[in-house]
């Protein structure tokens, strides 16, 4: 399983980027491996961190070819003060089962 963290500062946004952000929703969703995501933000409400789950590294590098998605990115600074992309692979994730989530829940021994 892969993580990709979207680590921004949010900016002005316009029709057009809720347009995209719609339809870059839609594709992440119908992509095949796609397991969900969920979105953080700072203390100071300054920093925001959406972080998208998929089952193997080509569904999330399928998704990043999605033409939407390559529009967006060509115009990031319309609406964002700043980003930082971070691609990870997720090999363990556990808890104590009281919080629902999308990744695997290693069972407590």
């Amino acid at each position: 399983m892969y993580s990709a963290a979207f680590i921004f500062k949010p900016g002005t946004y316009d029709d057009e980027f809720h347009r995209l952000n719609a339809l870059i929703d839609a594709a992440a969703k119908a992509t095949q491996g796609y397991l969900g995501a969920e979105t953080w933000k700072s203390g100071d409400g300054a920093v925001f961190n959406a972080t998208y789950y998929w089952e193997t590294l080509e569904a999330l590098k399928s998704f990043s070819r999605n033409p939407h998605h390559l529009e967006a990115k060509k115009q990031y600074s319309r609406w964002y003060d700043g980003y930082h992309i971070v691609i990870s692979e997720v090999i363990r994730s556990y808890g104590d089962e009281t919080i629902p989530h999308f990744t695997p829940n290693d069972r407590k021994s």
